[in-house]
């Protein structure tokens, strides 16, 4: 793109170039990590916009009983900040969150954020090459511009509740787990879970014991492995405290053996017959009704929805004071729910563990790019499509972390991240070094990558049946990476030049 600029204006042009203004959207691992990784470029100018009054993400938001990870916490975490002082094998909540604040006062990133600053809309200005960014705070409209726009608020922002009618209806108490209501006493209720997925599996267990009834209402029954979850001890933490390298080789093992699940995913599915088979034998030894175990039986290959760790809830569910329903939700009404055969089940709360709107395009905010190109309307007619997750064709300057197909069936999202941060930071070195204004990936090139990966998919265990949040309502899957997470961080450790479209 050519412009036309008096003395002054070029003044400003050449010093946008040098020092860019970068507008950060959400304040979780990817937010912050950016963040890190523009201070140690010597970049100060960019701003990240929190919705919230609080960092954290995912790990703020989902403050749920018996909330944490289901990645090893010693590769739960950047490399380039290990963390000696995780007390279990997977971290609760609180202390990913607060590793999460760790970092981002280390590092003296907390104070680039703007929190209460929500971002519903973005514009790219062509004849000026930069983008317009909508942002309410404190009830207060306004717009701000800034030279690059990276969308770093990820796929897990936004929680989706239930298609099912009449939730309105229902006159109890009713709240998604991703904003668990912490003032509501569960304690002697009768208590509906709708979902059993990742969090339903690990606040289930939590809230047994207290609630008067419990039915979970049931889709597809997950395959679950036993979480084999244990306490670090002082001993060990003081180890990784002071010999480093007994840390970085503990994560490199983790790192490896969760990295060769992706051989049944994706190369041969014969290599799941084992873990299968170990998966039902653990049920089995869990739950001795051969009713329940029925119903808690998978009906597809393993890995085409979530792999879900857990060895708490199958004992759980297995309590007497514990109902697992798998018919269909006909309806919510006033005080509880009716299901397809006509049975009503009276509840005094609803929890809705149904996960996030991962394949919701529209989510979080609107962004507009050249000619008025709206990129919900082009995900909702093509299914949600990137560059290396990270950049659209017709959106310059605009780059995403954990975009279309960076997901993982398998291994750690921090990894992923760091790659896209990286890719990120390539980029803006980039367009330092050619002195342009903008970058564009190539339509063609877009268009390419993506129909390779798709062919990749077409082969793996993620398409063989099943219907999961990993894909769209056409069965196009738009949230994983097809493959091992060590070729994407070599796919996205260089720009290739030669794959986009620059403009001064």
């Amino acid at each position: 793109m050519t412009t036309h600029a008096s003395s002054s204006q070029q003044q400003t042009s050449d010093a946008t170039r040098a020092t860019p203004r970068i507008a950060i959207v959400g304040s979780g691992f990817a937010g912050i990590g950016m963040a890190i990784r523009l201070r140690r470029m010597g970049i100060e100018t960019f701003t990240i916009y929190e919705a919230a009054e609080h960092l954290g993400g995912t790990w703020r938001d989902n403050a749920y009983p018996g909330a944490a990870c289901d990645v090893p916490s010693h590769l739960y975490s950047f490399s380039f900040e290990p963390n000696p002082d995780w007390t279990r094998t997977y971290a609760p909540q609180r202390e990913i969150l607060d590793y999460l604040g760790r970092c981002a006062h280390k590092y003296d990133v907390e104070r680039y954020i703007n929190y209460r600053s929500r971002v519903h809309a973005a514009r790219f200005d062509a004849a000026r090459s930069v983008w317009l960014i909508e942002i309410e705070c404190d009830g207060i409209m306004r717009t701000i511009e800034a030279d690059l726009l990276i969308a770093a608020n990820g796929p897990l922002s936004r929680p989706a509740l239930p298609a099912v009618d009449g939730l309105e209806r229902f006159e109890g108490t009713l709240f998604h787990s991703a904003r668990w209501d912490h003032d509501y006493a569960l304690d002697g209720k009768r208590v509906a879970v709708i979902g059993t997925g990742a969090s339903a599996i690990q606040f289930v267990p939590q809230i047994q014991p207290r609630v008067a009834q419990l039915t979970v209402f049931q889709r597809t029954a997950p395959w679950i492995m036993p979480r084999r979850d244990r306490a670090i001890g002082a001993r060990r933490r003081w180890v990784y405290r002071h010999v480093p390298l007994a840390q970085r080789l503990a994560r490199a093992a983790i790192y490896w053996q969760l990295e060769s699940r992706a051989l049944g995913f994706v190369v041969d599915r014969r290599l799941l017959n084992a873990p299968m088979k170990f998966a039902r034998n653990y049920l089995a030894h869990k739950v001795k009704d051969p009713a329940l175990r029925a119903k808690l039986s998978p009906d597809h290959v393993l890995g085409c929805k979530r792999v879900l760790l857990s060895s708490n809830y199958f004992p759980a569910i297995a309590q007497p004071n514990v109902e697992l329903v798998t018919e269909p939700i006909r309806e919510v009404v006033a005080d509880g729910i009716v299901t397809a055969d006509g049975v009503h089940h009276a509840f005094d709360a609803i929890v809705c563990g149904t996960g996030f709107q991962v394949n919701d395009v529209d989510a979080p905010f609107r962004v507009t790019g050249l000619n008025g190109a709206d990129l919900g309307t082009a995900w909702r007619r093509d299914g949600p499509e990137a560059y290396l997750g990270a950049t659209v064709a017709g959106f310059p300057n605009f780059f995403i972390i954990v975009g279309p197909n960076t997901g993982l069936g398998h291994n750690s999202m921090i990894y992923m991240i760091e790659s896209q941060v990286r890719y990120i930071a390539e980029c803006i070195r980039t367009l330092q070094r050619r002195g342009a204004r903008t970058m564009s990936v190539r339509t063609s090139v877009q268009r390419d990558f993506n129909a390779r990966l798709q062919a990749q998919l077409a082969r793996t265990v993620w398409t063989s049946g099943c219907h999961s949040y990993y894909q769209t309502m056409s069965g196009k899957v738009t949230s994983l990476w097809p493959g091992f997470t060590f070729t994407f961080r070599r796919r996205t450790r260089r720009v290739r030049e030669r794959d986009y479209e620059f403009g001064r």
